[in-house]
């Protein structure tokens, strides 16, 4: 899919007034020194391109890239986004996620995402030599899988009172997020206010995206 993600940047993102990325645009990042690999390399400097071409570009760390750092955006010439991100989208005020946050009935995961995001943790294992990082990886993402296949599905989506929460807690009457690998657009009604939930594709089959302007919002494939 990575030809299919310069082929957006090639064209869908160049025509847009900025592009944002909400998390897990790599399977995996072990540090920015990353940006040696090939795979890497190819996709940051398809979103370079974008930027040079004067397009706006944020980035929101993932879960399985979270240690996105400034060296990457500045390679790239992007701005690395907060976890939490209201906006004026297309003149409706949105909140962007990556949206594991929202998963809250996996409590599993909820304390490994604790852990993770402890930045003294991030600081001794960013200090790994690179290939040793890379095989911590790995086992981490093999014992990941192999305790996710064990959950019902429904414990890793979202949480209907967590989205509600976040609906309250930030005025907003449209949330967009990623994470569940699970595209769609639920219309919900929360303290009596029609709101509305876009959920982001994965790009490990087809790819997509969302395009917002002031005539609407629609989900398109790549």
């Amino acid at each position: 899919m990575v030809a299919a993600f310069e082929a957006f940047c090639l064209g869908p993102a160049r025509d847009a007034g900025r592009v944002w990325v909400l998390g897990d645009l790599f399977d995996s990042w072990v540090g920015d020194d990353q940006l040696r690999d090939p795979v890497a390399a190819r996709v940051a400097s398809a979103l370079a391109g974008v930027a040079a071409a004067g397009i706006e570009i944020g980035v929101m760390c993932g879960n399985r890239d979270l240690l996105l750092g400034h060296r990457f955006a500045a390679a790239v010439g992007a701005t690395l986004l907060p976890d939490v991100v209201v906006t004026d989208a297309g003149g409706t005020p949105t909140l962007l996620l990556h949206g594991d946050t929202l998963c809250t009935d996996d409590e599993g995961y909820q304390n490994f995402r604790l852990w993770t995001h402890d930045a003294r943790r991030q600081r001794r294992f960013l200090a790994l030599p690179y290939l040793l990082r890379r095989g911590l990886f790995a086992l981490i993402r093999r014992r990941s899988r192999r305790l996710a296949s064990a959950k019902p599905e429904a414990i890793m989506d979202v949480s209907a009172d967590a989205v509600a929460s976040a609906f309250r807690q930030h005025a907003v009457a449209r949330i967009i997020h990623g994470h569940t690998h699970r595209p769609a657009h639920h219309v919900t009604t929360t303290d009596s206010r029609a709101c509305e939930r876009w959920v982001l594709p994965d790009w490990y089959d087809r790819g997509g995206y969302l395009a917002v302007d002031a005539s609407g919002i629609e989900l398109r494939d790549v």
